[in-house]
């Protein structure tokens, strides 16, 4: 892009999120090039433990879905 002198900031917002999406499926195509910081490894250790110990206390999708938009209000 900054051979022509346009930045990703000029795009429109249907093209940034292509842009968005192309990147993503970028990443996706090869999950284990994608770094992992320690404190993620941790949290994701600490979750799975919880759900083993607590089934119960995982959410459905439907239970998720309500929460996030309870909090962001969509």
């Amino acid at each position: 892009m900054s051979d022509t002198g346009t930045s990703i900031f000029d795009l429109s917002p249907a093209e940034k999120l292509q842009l968005v999406e192309d990147l993503w499926d970028d990443l996706a195509a090869t999950p284990e090039a994608v770094p992992v910081h320690e404190w993620q490894e941790q949290e994701l250790a600490r979750r799975r433990a919880r759900l083993f110990r607590d089934p119960a206390s995982a959410l459905s999708w439907q239970d998720t879905k309500q929460r996030v938009r309870a909090r962001y209000g969509r």
